[in-house]
């Protein structure tokens, strides 16, 4: 059995004793659930680079080419299902579907980036390049990204906003992969990626003396302050980009970087230093009566994202944060909400809930991470994939699978591999 940490335990007691009230309390529109809008059959239906005839030796051909994390574990299967989902949902030219069905057959920057880290992670180091390489093609000449793109590569399907985040997480994933492959500093291919996304996160944040423009983020809604989940990612982006600079043996274009993200961390600590809350302290501009406030937003899923891997060594705040948002944002079902202030319809979040997960492991905390995996893999759908959403009553619901969860899940069981037993 896996070590866990003394706190582990009361918190995860609380987080069952919470889970019981809140069943017993939620009041979940009936009206509003979502339902499960695939099947078992949405695998036929895929196109898969590389391999014909479809079927299980197809499968296990792929599989062998890399590694299944986990492997004899209680967690083995439900890896094994989200690595072949990953390669279901990756076409081609490198663009991966963040879903199975309509809404989501598009390529998003963010859970591109992810499943390029848990190829890479696994050994499938040709796909996770090309996956990096599509995000390179369909960049924008500032360097930062739109919201979503066409599977082609042709452009985004409309006129969503573009989203912030995703030179961040470009940047994070090209150090990611670069460290799975063993590469110096960074992919063969991939300098135009590094340098365009760096050059972006550089501008918009004024080399780290500004948090960046308001920019919708994982949450996929509009907003008029700057979220924690636009700004941490740049954060993780700048460090990452010092770091393949440095490895490539060019010092001033790393302590650029550096400087910047330094100079960022400071004014993250700052504006989101007291309870990390989704739009920090709450300050909205200067008004004619002085400083005006609006809510912080309460603590959303963006506070992983300042905890390994994706910032090295955080804060006693930060860690707090982290743990209060596995209360917070609990729901019936037992997973978690974006955020403790989304919207009351008992709907569990299955990213969000990996999210815990993977953080957990990359920061020591593995009894936490277990915790999590059990959840996420008690609520698969019958075929084994996991879902967007846990509904209430613990019913899948949305798509299924869901790239950035599986891809989450395999890193997180990655980690775990690597754990020590006592």
């Amino acid at each position: 059995m896996r070590r866990g940490l003394a706190w582990s335990a009361a918190v995860l007691g609380t987080v069952a004793v919470l889970a019981a009230l809140i069943a017993v309390t939620a009041t979940a529109t009936p009206d509003a659930q979502p339902n499960l809008i695939t099947s078992p059959s949405w695998r036929a239906t895929q196109d898969i680079p590389g391999l014909d005839p479809r079927g299980p030796i197809a499968d296990a051909a792929w599989l062998s080419l890399g590694s299944v994390p986990g492997k004899g574990t209680r967690w083995e299967a439900m890896v094994r299902t989200a690595l072949l989902d990953l390669h279901q949902l990756s076409r081609r030219g490198g663009a991966v579907a963040a879903g199975a069905g309509d809404r989501w057959n598009y390529a998003w920057p963010r859970d591109t980036a992810f499943v390029a880290v848990a190829l890479a992670r696994t050994g499938h180091h040709a796909e996770a390049l090309k996956a990096l390489t599509f995000l390179q093609r369909v960049q924008l000449g500032d360097g930062g990204f739109e919201a979503r793109y066409l599977l082609d590569g042709s452009g985004p399907p409309d006129g969503r906003a573009r989203q912030s985040d995703g030179a961040g997480w470009a940047l994070w994933a090209a150090g990611e992969v670069s460290r799975s492959s063993g590469d110096a500093g960074l992919p063969a291919g991939l300098r135009s990626l590094l340098d365009r996304a760096t050059g972006f996160a550089l501008a918009v944040t004024q080399d780290g003396r500004q948090l960046p423009p308001a920019s919708p983020d994982y949450w996929e809604v509009r907003v008029r302050r700057t979220s924690l989940g636009t700004v941490a990612p740049l954060l993780a982006g700048l460090q990452a980009s010092q770091r393949m600079y440095g490895e490539l043996g060019e010092p001033v274009l790393a302590e650029r970087s550096g400087a910047a993200a330094s100079r960022l961390q400071t004014i993250v600590s700052e504006r989101f230093g007291d309870g990390y809350e989704r739009f920090g302290d709450g300050r909205f501009g200067d008004g004619r009566f002085g400083l005006l406030r609006l809510g912080g937003g309460g603590l959303d899923a963006a506070v992983t994202f300042l905890m390994p891997p994706f910032a090295d060594s955080p804060s006693t705040q930060v860690v707090n944060a982290w743990r209060r948002y596995q209360s917070d944002a609990l729901r019936p079902a037992g997973g978690l909400a974006p955020g403790s202030q989304w919207k009351q319809d008992g709907i569990s979040w299955t990213p969000e809930t990996a999210l815990v997960a993977y953080t957990a492991a990359m920061s020591g905390r593995p009894g936490v991470a277990e915790y999590w995996m059990d959840w996420l893999s008690a609520h698969r759908t019958q075929w084994g994939s996991l879902p967007e959403k846990v509904l209430a009553s613990g019913a899948p619901a949305g798509p299924a699978p869901l790239a950035w969860t599986s891809s989450l899940v395999i890193l997180t069981a990655a980690q775990l591999d690597t754990t020590s037993d006592p």
